[in-house]
């Protein structure tokens, strides 16, 4: 297994996806890669106050401060790409904003026009701890809010996520441990990473988690025979599909239809079967309401089914 490094600069980071972007490194499949990425505007330093205006990388950015792309040699379209993160550390400081923003949420909660408020925090990678200016503590459950593939030869934004290529998902599930697995669109795949998450809620209800710089360690591999053509995780408790929509019900449908699938597969079900079963055992929830896209992701834990799954 070949390692390769990538820091943040210029000459590695982005802040859209494009298949006709050069590559900022060729890996083989099954290669080893450590990114380190900043956070998800791109500070290239920390706040010392609450809202302080700190220099960016990208000064007038379009979307989320990214790595990439990164080529896996011999991909196409058809194939699946598997992403592993063996290791995600996060930096020791974070912060998450929230309100302040002319949404449909903010509007209904009533936070559209008012001063955002912003929590700093303090990061401890190693107690798996943040501590705000406030004194709240919590747990960091650290992962990466967006991993995606480029899917046309010019720019699209890193915001909404997509069926094919995944993107800017927010998926607290994806911890350390987990596997995601993302269609091909282009040949190379073409990977992005960044949007370091040191912790959030599923929902991501404010429009951010604790933001923060991140280092990943990823494996990444091909597969000519996935369980799903669509966007799909392994993680350390459950298997995960995904569905995103502007609306919800698409986006709900489109997560349960992907699980159905998976365990007409897994158990050797009918699909009324298989339905009956995800009723009892199958969690829905809501990834995140904050990118003009809504995701949802269908749940089935390993330890709900003892019998037949493999």
């Amino acid at each position: 297994m070949v390692e390769h490094r990538l820091e943040p600069d210029r000459s590695t980071a982005t802040d859209v996806f494009c298949g006709s972007h050069s590559p900022v490194a060729v890996v083989d499949p099954g290669d080893r890669v450590v990114v380190r990425s900043l956070d998800a505007s791109g500070h290239l330093s920390a706040q010392t106050f609450p809202g302080e205006p700190r220099p960016l990388m990208f000064p007038a950015r379009r979307g989320h401060c990214l790595i990439g792309p990164i080529a896996v040699r011999g991909a196409h379209a058809g194939q699946v790409l598997s992403v592993r993160f063996d290791s995600l550390r996060p930096d020791g400081w974070g912060f998450t904003p929230a309100g302040g923003r002319d949404n449909v949420l903010n509007r209904r909660l009533g936070t559209a026009t008012v001063e955002p408020s912003w929590l700093l925090w303090e990061l401890d990678p190693d107690a798996r701890v943040g501590t705000n200016q406030l004194g709240h503590r919590i747990g960091l459950a650290p992962f990466l809010g967006v991993v995606g593939l480029a899917t046309t030869a010019g720019e699209q934004s890193t915001i909404p996520p997509r069926t094919l290529g995944a993107g800017n998902i927010d998926c607290r599930d994806l911890v350390a441990g987990s596997t995601l697995f993302i269609p091909v669109g282009l040949d190379d795949a073409l990977l992005y990473v960044g949007d370091g998450h040191a912790a959030q809620g599923d929902g991501e209800v404010g429009g951010t988690a604790i933001e923060c710089g991140m280092t990943s360690e990823l494996v990444v591999d091909l597969l000519d025979d996935a369980p799903l053509a669509s966007v799909h995780a392994v993680t350390p408790t459950s298997r995960i599909t995904f569905g995103f929509s502007a609306d919800l019900n698409e986006a709900t449908g489109d997560a349960l239809d992907a699980m159905l699938i998976w365990l007409q597969e897994l158990l050797t079900l009918d699909k009324p079967t298989a339905l009956a079963v995800a009723s009892i055992a199958v969690s829905l929830r809501i990834t995140q309401v904050a990118n003009e896209t809504w995701g949802v992701h269908a749940v089935l834990a390993n330890e709900t089914i003892t019998q037949g799954l493999p």
